[in-house]
């Protein structure tokens, strides 16, 4: 991956407990431009980054994952077709308030996260209110955060973690693709999306806003 140029992969002490260099500079530094900036995190293979930017080339994308064997294929396709509107950044997540400022980003999308099913695993989960909380530094005010899982125990724990903090939804169910919901972007399909679709395993989908000045308990 070190010889494409959509790809940034800082050292752990570049961002522990540091902002990187990109911090707010993302449009100007690698995008040139003033677009909508835009997150997939852990974005795996990047199917869903590289979809996005394709379908919108008005926006900026970044695909975030830690995983980099991953992550090289989206990156890698990304390339080859000269889509320019996207990025990956290899970090773990819980470093993320290190790569953006106030107001930077747009919207959230998080595609088939690990759903920790152990419950005392609860606080690992990526919309966990620790998660949220940390998001809500950078996104914008009511900036949308969009979750797709095969997951119904995930999906039910997001639900009750918005419920709870009187959260607007956007869009909600369970069977994404029962025909409930219209939109565009939502045939993308991840590689692990379409193993599971064969299978026969339902569609969970949430859109939500996050507001920039509440704070997201964490007593669900």
């Amino acid at each position: 991956m070190k010889s494409f140029n959509n790809v940034i992969e800082p050292p752990t002490d570049e961002v522990f407990s540091r902002d990187h260099i990109l911090k707010g500079n993302w449009n100007r530094v690698i995008f040139k431009n003033e677009n909508p900036l835009i997150l997939e995190l852990g974005c795996g293979k990047g199917e869903y980054t590289v979809g996005l930017a394709a379908i919108n080339p008005l926006n900026n994308y970044i695909g975030i994952d830690i995983k980099g064997a991953r992550m090289w294929r989206g990156s890698k396709t990304a390339h080859e077709n000269k889509i320019l509107n996207t990025a990956f950044l290899r970090t773990r997540i819980e470093f993320i308030s290190s790569f953006f400022s106030k107001d930077e980003v747009e919207e959230i999308w998080i595609t088939f996260p690990d759903p920790h099913p152990k419950r005392r695993n609860a606080g690992k989960r990526l919309t966990s209110p620790g998660f949220l909380n940390l998001y809500r530094r950078f996104l914008k005010d009511h900036g949308i955060v969009y979750l797709k899982t095969d997951n119904k125990d995930l999906y039910n724990y997001t639900h009750e973690v918005i419920r709870h903090n009187d959260l607007e939804i956007i869009a909600s169910t369970d069977n994404l693709y029962s025909g409930e919901i219209k939109n565009d972007l939502l045939p993308i399909r991840t590689h692990y999306e379409k193993n599971f679709l064969k299978q026969g395993i339902n569609i969970c989908y949430l859109a939500f806003r996050l507001e920039k000045n509440k704070l997201i308990k964490d007593d669900v």
